[in-house]
Protein backbone atom coordinates (compact mmCIF):
# COMPACT_ATOMS: atom_id res chain seq x y z
CA UNK A 1 0.00 0.00 0.00
CA UNK A 2 1.55 3.02 -1.43
CA UNK A 3 1.76 5.75 0.83
CA UNK A 4 1.42 9.36 -1.19
CA UNK A 5 2.66 12.69 1.34
CA UNK A 6 1.31 15.53 -0.08
CA UNK A 7 2.59 18.93 0.69
CA UNK A 8 -0.75 19.76 3.16
CA UNK A 9 0.53 16.49 5.29
CA UNK A 10 4.41 17.96 5.83
CA UNK A 11 2.27 21.53 6.75
CA UNK A 12 0.48 19.78 9.02
CA UNK A 13 3.40 18.20 10.71
CA UNK A 14 5.47 21.42 10.59
CA UNK A 15 2.52 22.99 12.23
CA UNK A 16 2.66 20.41 15.09
CA UNK A 17 6.02 20.25 15.67
CA UNK A 18 6.04 24.20 15.99
CA UNK A 19 2.89 23.90 18.32
CA UNK A 20 5.43 22.03 20.78
CA UNK A 21 7.82 25.00 20.61
CA UNK A 22 5.33 27.57 20.71
CA UNK A 23 3.05 26.69 23.52
CA UNK A 24 1.22 29.89 23.47
CA UNK A 25 -0.71 29.24 19.85
CA UNK A 26 -1.77 25.86 21.40
CA UNK A 27 -3.95 27.77 24.00
CA UNK A 28 -6.86 28.87 24.39
CA UNK A 29 -8.85 30.97 26.38
CA UNK A 30 -11.37 30.07 29.13
CA UNK A 31 -13.61 32.30 32.04
CA UNK A 32 -10.54 35.04 31.52
CA UNK A 33 -7.40 32.45 31.90
CA UNK A 34 -5.45 31.18 29.14
CA UNK A 35 -4.99 27.88 28.75
CA UNK A 36 -2.37 26.38 27.45
CA UNK A 37 -2.52 22.40 25.64
CA UNK A 38 -0.26 19.75 26.18
CA UNK A 39 -1.83 17.74 23.38
CA UNK A 40 -1.50 18.70 19.75
CA UNK A 41 -4.78 18.04 18.08
CA UNK A 42 -5.07 19.76 14.77
CA UNK A 43 -8.54 20.17 13.02
CA UNK A 44 -8.36 20.26 8.74
CA UNK A 45 -10.74 22.13 7.39
CA UNK A 46 -12.60 20.15 4.74
CA UNK A 47 -15.11 22.44 2.35
CA UNK A 48 -18.43 20.64 1.64
CA UNK A 49 -21.60 22.01 0.01
CA UNK A 50 -23.21 22.74 3.58
CA UNK A 51 -20.30 24.86 4.78
CA UNK A 52 -17.56 23.55 6.27
CA UNK A 53 -16.33 20.46 8.53
CA UNK A 54 -13.36 20.59 11.09
CA UNK A 55 -12.46 17.02 11.44
CA UNK A 56 -9.32 16.71 14.26
CA UNK A 57 -6.11 14.63 13.81
CA UNK A 58 -5.19 14.06 17.40
CA UNK A 59 -1.48 13.63 19.46
CA UNK A 60 -0.11 15.29 15.58
CA UNK A 61 2.82 15.83 17.28
CA UNK A 62 3.75 12.20 17.99
CA UNK A 63 2.66 10.99 14.51
CA UNK A 64 4.83 10.36 11.47
CA UNK A 65 3.69 11.58 7.70
CA UNK A 66 2.76 8.63 6.39
CA UNK A 67 0.63 8.07 9.85
CA UNK A 68 -0.61 12.30 9.13
CA UNK A 69 -1.46 11.36 5.65
CA UNK A 70 -3.75 8.13 6.27
CA UNK A 71 -5.84 10.12 9.06
CA UNK A 72 -6.27 13.29 7.17
CA UNK A 73 -7.28 11.41 3.91
CA UNK A 74 -10.06 9.39 5.92
CA UNK A 75 -11.35 12.14 7.71
CA UNK A 76 -11.90 14.25 4.72
CA UNK A 77 -13.44 11.68 3.13
CA UNK A 78 -15.47 11.13 5.76
CA UNK A 79 -16.54 14.67 5.68
CA UNK A 80 -17.00 14.77 2.24
CA UNK A 81 -19.40 11.48 2.45
CA UNK A 82 -21.19 13.33 5.31
CA UNK A 83 -20.06 9.94 7.56
CA UNK A 84 -18.22 11.83 10.31
CA UNK A 85 -18.89 11.49 13.73
CA UNK A 86 -19.31 14.40 16.60
CA UNK A 87 -16.41 12.96 18.31
CA UNK A 88 -13.74 12.85 15.38
CA UNK A 89 -14.12 17.54 15.26
CA UNK A 90 -14.19 17.73 19.02
CA UNK A 91 -11.19 18.85 20.88
CA UNK A 92 -8.52 20.99 18.70
CA UNK A 93 -6.53 22.72 20.01
CA UNK A 94 -5.47 24.39 16.26
CA UNK A 95 -6.86 24.50 13.17
CA UNK A 96 -5.86 24.62 9.31
CA UNK A 97 -7.02 25.89 6.61
CA UNK A 98 -6.07 25.29 2.97
CA UNK A 99 -7.40 26.81 0.18
CA UNK A 100 -4.64 26.22 -2.48
CA UNK A 101 -6.35 23.45 -4.42
CA UNK A 102 -8.65 26.29 -5.33
CA UNK A 103 -6.21 28.28 -6.57
CA UNK A 104 -6.03 31.06 -3.84
CA UNK A 105 -3.57 32.50 -3.64
CA UNK A 106 -3.79 33.69 -0.26
CA UNK A 107 -6.67 34.23 2.72
CA UNK A 108 -7.38 35.07 5.96
CA UNK A 109 -9.67 32.37 7.70
CA UNK A 110 -11.89 33.02 11.17
CA UNK A 111 -10.87 31.13 14.48
CA UNK A 112 -12.18 27.98 15.45
CA UNK A 113 -13.50 28.30 18.74
CA UNK A 114 -12.13 27.49 21.03
CA UNK A 115 -8.65 27.46 19.41
CA UNK A 116 -6.07 30.33 20.02
CA UNK A 117 -4.96 30.54 16.20
CA UNK A 118 -5.58 29.06 13.09
CA UNK A 119 -3.58 29.00 9.31
CA UNK A 120 -4.39 29.54 6.17
CA UNK A 121 -2.78 27.99 3.66
CA UNK A 122 -2.31 29.45 -0.54
CA UNK A 123 -1.83 28.02 -3.55
CA UNK A 124 1.82 26.80 -4.33
CA UNK A 125 3.31 29.17 -7.16
CA UNK A 126 5.97 29.30 -9.89
CA UNK A 127 8.13 32.43 -10.09
CA UNK A 128 11.13 33.81 -10.26
CA UNK A 129 13.27 33.73 -6.94
CA UNK A 130 16.62 35.03 -5.79
CA UNK A 131 18.63 31.90 -4.72
CA UNK A 132 22.63 32.58 -3.92
CA UNK A 133 22.35 35.79 -5.94
CA UNK A 134 20.58 34.30 -9.06
CA UNK A 135 17.61 34.65 -10.39
CA UNK A 136 15.81 31.25 -10.83
CA UNK A 137 12.32 29.60 -11.02
CA UNK A 138 10.99 28.64 -7.10
CA UNK A 139 7.75 27.72 -5.48
CA UNK A 140 6.26 30.00 -3.43
CA UNK A 141 3.71 29.81 -0.87
CA UNK A 142 1.77 32.45 1.11
CA UNK A 143 0.53 31.74 4.71
CA UNK A 144 -1.65 33.35 6.77
CA UNK A 145 -1.91 33.50 11.05
CA UNK A 146 -5.02 34.27 12.53
CA UNK A 147 -4.46 34.59 16.05
CA UNK A 148 -6.80 35.65 19.32
CA UNK A 149 -4.89 38.53 20.93
CA UNK A 150 -5.97 37.31 24.63
CA UNK A 151 -3.93 34.39 24.28
CA UNK A 152 -1.30 35.20 20.92
CA UNK A 153 0.84 38.54 20.61
CA UNK A 154 2.12 39.72 17.32
CA UNK A 155 5.15 38.59 18.06
CA UNK A 156 4.68 35.22 19.39
CA UNK A 157 2.51 34.71 16.47
CA UNK A 158 5.87 35.72 13.91
CA UNK A 159 7.77 33.24 15.83
CA UNK A 160 5.52 30.82 14.95
CA UNK A 161 5.54 31.83 11.64
CA UNK A 162 9.36 31.39 11.42
CA UNK A 163 9.26 27.97 12.72
CA UNK A 164 6.77 26.86 10.37
CA UNK A 165 8.46 28.22 7.39
CA UNK A 166 11.75 26.72 8.61
CA UNK A 167 10.56 23.15 8.97
CA UNK A 168 8.43 23.12 5.64
CA UNK A 169 11.54 25.01 3.96
CA UNK A 170 13.32 22.24 5.16
CA UNK A 171 11.24 18.94 6.34
CA UNK A 172 14.00 16.90 7.55
CA UNK A 173 14.69 19.58 10.24
CA UNK A 174 11.35 18.54 11.81
CA UNK A 175 11.67 15.13 11.91
CA UNK A 176 15.29 14.53 14.07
Amino acid sequence: NDVRISFNDIVVKACAVALTRHQAINSSWHDDVIMEHGDVNIAIAVAIDEGLMTPVINHVDKKGLSQISAETRELAGLARDRKLQPDQMEGSTFTISNLGMFGILEFTSIINQPNSAILSIGTIVEKPVVTNGEIVVGNTMKITLAYDHRTVDGATGAQFLQTVKQYKENPVTMLA
